[in-house]
């Protein structure tokens, strides 16, 4: 099921992971700008380091969704929170596990609803959206192709499409 690094190996050997990273985080409303900063950090250091090369559009995306999953799991989670990057050869992976264990589910766009649209922030710019349940609460899951020319076909490698979030279970 995985892809070749033009979009961004998924669940594939044949994609060796370059660079990676957990945090946990608090889960107070502080731990939003921490998980930020701590993200392009990361990224940045990698990049500096010479183990990935890091485009500055992907560092931004990745601050954008981690803002999204972990203001998401601050409000609607009770405790820690996980925060993981991982760095494959093609694409960055994005995941945060919380212990609530409702699934998060994008709304339908509205232009006129007040809050509620980080699902459909993060569906427009990853390559894949992945919600899955785990034994205690869920692990949220977005992946950035770090090739911006990738074309649209290209950018999953399984059954779910660009922009559409998969429920695995």
């Amino acid at each position: 099921m995985g892809a070749d690094s033009r979009s961004g190996c998924r669940d594939d050997q044949s994609c060796p992971v370059l660079a990676e990273a957990t945090i946990a985080l608090s889960g107070d409303g502080p731990c939003i700008a921490e998980a930020r900063h701590w993200a392009a950090a990361f990224l940045v250091d990698e990049a500096v380091a010479g183990r990935v090369t890091m485009p500055e559009r992907v560092v931004s995306l990745a601050q954008l969704i981690v803002s999204e999953f972990v203001t998401n799991a601050c409000k609607y989670a009770p405790g820690p929170i996980l925060l993981r990057l991982c760095v494959t050869a093609g694409a960055l992976e994005v995941e945060v596990w919380d212990s609530h264990p409702v699934l998060p589910v994008a709304g339908h766009a509205d232009p006129h609803r007040v809050g509620g649209h980080g699902l459909e922030i993060v569906k427009a710019v990853a390559a894949d959206l992945a919600v899955v349940p785990e034994v205690v609460g869920k692990r949220v899951t977005a992946r950035i192709l770090l090739d911006s020319h990738a074309t649209p076909d290209a950018r999953s490698s399984g059954p779910s499409t660009s922009g559409r979030a998969r429920q695995d279970r």
